[in-house]
């Protein structure tokens, strides 16, 4: 007999994916400069040269030793350059036993959420969140609570967060910055944030994992992001190299297990546990050694952020409502009506593709990703005011 609920999952794709293939269908009949596709955060900046550089340097390695298994946590040496980046990028003193690699931010996501949870528990989420949690949060056997964020600057809610909170509560996510609405949350707002969690552990007897969601880290526009294991001691980080390097395909990510957690050790091997029954046995081996190589090379920014100048500039003109960036490269957009299912779709009809807000937790918006040619920013304008002019 068929699972259902893996059935289910197979048979409805995400709204993000979706759209993404319609677009390559639809490239192929009216070409590629005819559809303006805001839909899937695939980077369009090539990775840096340095990664070419070490790829081609690692195939002068023995190929057997090259290409052979590591242990499931990783290679160690791999494992220690990160803990080293980490203990001298955030002075943060970190060790590599406390580095788990994995199949991007994902496979560290969904580790982390069966270490930590249990069936029936709840695990919180800022809305609007990345469709993907509610899969792995069902898949450990709990519950996703969402908590609204600010209506208008989308940054956390104290008073919804402290309600939310209750004997269940296992953990915490954190995507900062936000995907996706592209919020930074400032470290007075995570240091409230921990007080909170803090205090509801001892309320409730407890233990509450601020898991952080983190691959946007490097990709700001002047905001600072907090190292959060220093604010809260019950910390684990999901992290990858797909958006800061652009290698979205390579699946290469860790997560790291706070050295002050009083009990990493054994949430690390939980994890390592949860790892192993999800189907890990190790992440892609060139690529741990390419993560070690770059991991101090700097993401390079100025393209995210003179595409986000060329869109906000483009829906002021036209007078569309938006969040302000200020990290990653997404845009938050107020839909035109309250259906941002029904906006979406007659957009599709204009070729411009832009996601609705309802997979991520939310109604009434519209997520753009603007990781895209520049050309496909401006060539959309058209586009964007035929849209407008539907609603007027």
């Amino acid at each position: 007999m068929l699972n259902e609920r893996m059935s289910k999952l197979g048979d409805e794709p995400s709204a993000i994916r979706e759209l993404f293939m319609w677009g390559l269908q639809r490239k192929k009949v009216v070409g590629d400069d005819k559809v303006y596709d805001f839909s899937i955060g695939n980077p369009s900046v090539p990775a840096p040269e340095q990664v070419k550089a070490c790829i081609l340097k690692h195939m002068n390695d023995d190929p057997v030793a090259l290409h052979s298994y590591s242990t499931a946590a990783g290679i160690e040496q791999v494992r220690n350059t990160l803990a080293d980046f980490i203990t001298r990028t955030y002075d943060f003193k970190s060790s590599g036993s406390n580095v788990f690699l994995t199949h991007g931010a994902s496979g560290a996501l969904a580790a982390s959420f069966c270490a930590v949870t249990l069936p029936g528990e709840e695990v919180i989420v800022p809305a609007p969140y990345f469709p993907e949690y509610k899969t792995w949060i069902d898949t450990a056997g709990s519950t996703l609570v969402p908590v609204a964020c600010d209506r208008k600057s989308f940054q956390l809610d104290f008073n919804e967060i402290e309600k939310a909170i209750n004997e269940k509560t296992s953990a915490f996510v954190l995507n900062s910055p936000n995907n996706p609405t592209g919020a930074v949350y400032p470290r007075e707002d995570l240091e409230k944030l921990a007080d909170i969690l803090e205090s509801k552990e001892k309320q409730f007897g407890t233990k509450i994992y601020l898991i952080c969601d983190e691959p946007y880290r490097e990709i700001t526009y002047g905001a600072e992001v907090p190292w959060v294991p220093s604010i809260y001691s019950r910390t684990i980080v999901c992290n990858s190299l797909s958006k800061t390097l652009s290698l979205p395909g390579e699946r290469i990510g860790y997560a790291y297990v706070s050295d002050i957690m009083e009990n990493a050790r054994d949430v690390y091997v939980a994890i390592t546990g949860a790892a192993r029954a999800l189907g890990h046995i190790c992440a892609p081996v060139l690529f741990q050694h390419i993560l070690a190589d770059c991991i101090d090379v700097p993401t390079d920014v100025t393209p995210y952020a003179e595409n986000r100048a060329l869109l906000t500039e483009m829906l002021d003109d036209l007078g569309y409502e938006y969040a302000e960036p200020q990290g990653a490269f997404y845009l938050w957009m107020k839909a035109l009506e309250p259906s941002a299912q029904t906006f979406s779709d007659k957009a599709r009809e204009l070729d411009l593709l832009i996601v609705p807000s309802e997979s991520f937790g939310a109604e009434g918006w519209i997520r753009l990703s603007y990781c895209i040619a520049k050309e496909t920013i401006i060539n959309s304008k058209p586009a964007f005011e035929k849209l407008k002019a539907l609603y007027e």
